[in-house]
């Protein structure tokens, strides 16, 4: 069973089954609404609206060089794909997910854990929610961030080790670094253990529980649909042809700027080495996000649990797997900026590896100056609003949103 969505999409369905229709409620308008990480959030669409704190005080954009947890860098996006997905019946809209958002925010406040954000627990904004809405639809983005890694770190990791082997060649670590830094591409081992995923999933399963259990008690008909989504990868398989080799040095040599420049500039900056164990990583976090919704579907029969696999609803426009990119890619580019002024750096010709070297730090000191990167942008997220559509429209409880190929 095929749908096509505007000519471009394909939503490949599985486990068929009919749609159950649910009762409305006159009394409560009826609300969709986005609970997880930056997936959901928004992270990279820009147009952030200001997120209301643990003190009930609204932070519009705090400055560049404020702490990374203020509310405000939750980064929910009025372009997030709950605002783009066409949602036949539904009056009201609500973005509850915070970029770096973790199965612990959603029953304590983020900022009661190390490296949160100063919002309440997403449970207790939903049950806000609910005292005047009646919550037909959630859309749940959970897995990426945990207590065992968290997305960022992971990217973070395999594009420092990129830019240290283009800048400084392996004596100049000894010479000049009193040691070696991490160089070698990313193995799948670097991203995420067997044991990491297994811990990710587990805490994942009682955060999302929790979420069926708060919806039971305090939605108004106690009919809705909730929306498993996992990940799409922003990374193609491979890099385009112009992207692999700049003055005749490939990236398995010492030593590449030139090369190293080229894919920063188009958004890449990684190992081609890397990029296997990347999608194996979001291989993982698919595997995750439709283990949750299984174990929790057989725990709350009758319950209407869905998950939405959009790990190829990018294909054909990820960073640097055709030329021109970043443009025409429905993901961020990575972009770094040297100190917290608002001014991305958008070329790294001409920098030494000293200056290389400072304006990565940045990104360490003042995470909100980078950490849009490799995020759906406004483009994607138009994508994943209507991967979201379909996985509604359809009633199916699987669908697999493809871009532009209809799979078998």
């Amino acid at each position: 069973m095929r749908l096509l969505l505007a000519g471009l999409f394909a939503a490949v369905l599985a486990l068929p089954t009919a749609a159950a229709a649910r009762p409305t409620t006159a009394a409560l308008p009826t609300a969709a609404v986005a609970i997880g990480d930056s997936f959901i959030s928004g992270e990279g669409a820009g147009s952030y609206q200001p997120v209301v704190d643990v003190n009930g005080a609204a932070q519009g954009f705090p400055g560049w060089s404020a702490p990374n947890s203020n509310a405000f860098f939750c980064h929910r996006s009025a372009n997030a794909s709950i605002f783009q997905a066409a949602l036949p019946g539904i009056q009201a809209r609500f973005n509850l997910a915070c970029s770096g958002g973790q199965p612990h925010d959603l029953a304590a406040a983020s900022n009661t854990r190390t490296n949160g954000r100063a919002v309440a627990a997403q449970l207790d904004q939903l049950r806000a929610v609910a005292q005047t809405h009646d919550i037909d639809v959630v859309l749940v983005g959970l897995g990426s961030n945990n207590s065992s890694f968290t997305f960022g770190d992971v990217a973070s990791k395999c594009a420092n080790r990129f830019i240290a082997d283009a800048w400084t060649g392996w004596w100049e670590f000894w010479a000049y670094l009193g040691g070696p830094v991490p160089q070698n591409p990313c193995s799948a081992a670097d991203l995420a253990t067997a044991q990491q995923f297994a811990a990710a999933q587990a805490e994942t399963v009682t955060a999302a529980r929790a979420l069926l259990t708060t919806l039971a008690a305090v939605d108004a008909d106690g009919q809705h649909t909730i929306v498993f989504q996992d990940y799409t990868n922003p990374l193609p398989f491979d890099v385009a042809q112009p992207y692999i080799e700049e003055d005749n040095r490939e990236d398995d040599r010492d030593k590449f700027r030139a090369l190293g420049a080229e894919r920063y500039a188009a958004g890449c900056p990684v190992h081609r080495a890397s990029l296997a164990a990347g999608h194996l990583f979001s291989q993982g976090l698919g595997t995750l996000v439709q283990q949750t919704r299984n174990q929790l579907a057989s725990e709350f029969p009758g319950r209407d649990l869905r998950y939405l696999n959009v790990q190829r609803a990018f294909d054909g426009a990820r960073l640097c797997e055709n030329a021109g990119s970043p443009a025409g890619t429905l993901a961020t580019p990575i972009r770094l900026q040297d100190g917290p002024s608002g001014v991305f750096v958008t070329s790294l010709s001409g920098y030494d590896k000293i200056a290389i070297q400072r304006i990565a730090n940045t990104c360490v000191s003042y995470f909100q100056t980078c950490q849009e990167s490799w995020h759906p942008n406004a483009a994607g997220h138009t994508v994943l609003g209507q991967c979201l559509t379909a996985v509604l429209t359809t009633g199916q409880p699987v669908v697999n949103c493809i871009r532009g190929v209809l799979a078998p």
